[in-house]
C-alpha cells in the first residue's frame, strides 16, 4: 500500500484552496485515524471553509497504520469545526461513527455518505480504479486523488 505523505497533500492541494469553501469533502479510501487527508483537512477546517469532513476506512478498527484488515466492521468520522476554539481537531469534536459493514467505497452505506459529499478527496486502492473512478463518474462527484 502507499500511504500519502502530508507534504505532498499540502504541495497539491495549495492550487485548489477556494474549492472547498462551504463543501462537504469525502475522504473514503483512508483510515481517519492515521490519514494525512483526514489530518489536512482537520486542521485547515476553518481556513479552507469546510462544511463538513467525511472519512471512512475499509475493515479497520485499530489506529495501526500496518493493520492487516482483520476486521469485520469499520468506522467513519465526522468532523464538522473546532468546537473549543484551540484550532485543534479534539477527539470531542471528531464525530466517530460505526458502520454496519466492512467499509468498502462500493457498499450501500458508504455510498450513501458519498451522496454528501460535495467533493471526494484520497488515495484509492489502484486495483479497484477503474471502478473507484466509475463510481465517481455515477455519481456526478468532483474529486481529487493524490497518489504516487
Amino acid at each position: 500500500e502507499f500511504y500519502t505523505i502530508l507534504a505532498d497533500i499540502e504541495r497539491e492541494l495549495r492550487y485548489y484552496k477556494k474549492n472547498f469553501n462551504n463543501k462537504v469533502v469525502l475522504c473514503n479510501c483512508d483510515d481517519p485515524r492515521v490519514s494525512n487527508f483526514f489530518h489536512y483537512f482537520s486542521y485547515n477546517f476553518e481556513q479552507l471553509g469546510l462544511k463538513k469532513l467525511i472519512a471512512t476506512c475499509y475493515k479497520n478498527q485499530d489506529a495501526d497504520l500496518f493493520s492487516e484488515h482483520k476486521s469485520e466492521r469499520a468506522i467513519y468520522l465526522e468532523y464538522t469545526g473546532d468546537k473549543n476554539k484551540n484550532n485543534v481537531p479534539d477527539r470531542e469534536a471528531i464525530g466517530i461513527k460505526l458502520l454496519k459493514g466492512d467499509g468498502d467505497f462500493r457498499s450501500q452505506e458508504c455510498i450513501e455518505l458519498l451522496k454528501q459529499a460535495d467533493i471526494v478527496v484520497t488515495n484509492p486502492p489502484f486495483s479497484l480504479f477503474r471502478e473507484y473512478m466509475g463510481q465517481l463518474a455515477e455519481y456526478h462527484k468532483k474529486f481529487l486523488i493524490v497518489a504516487s
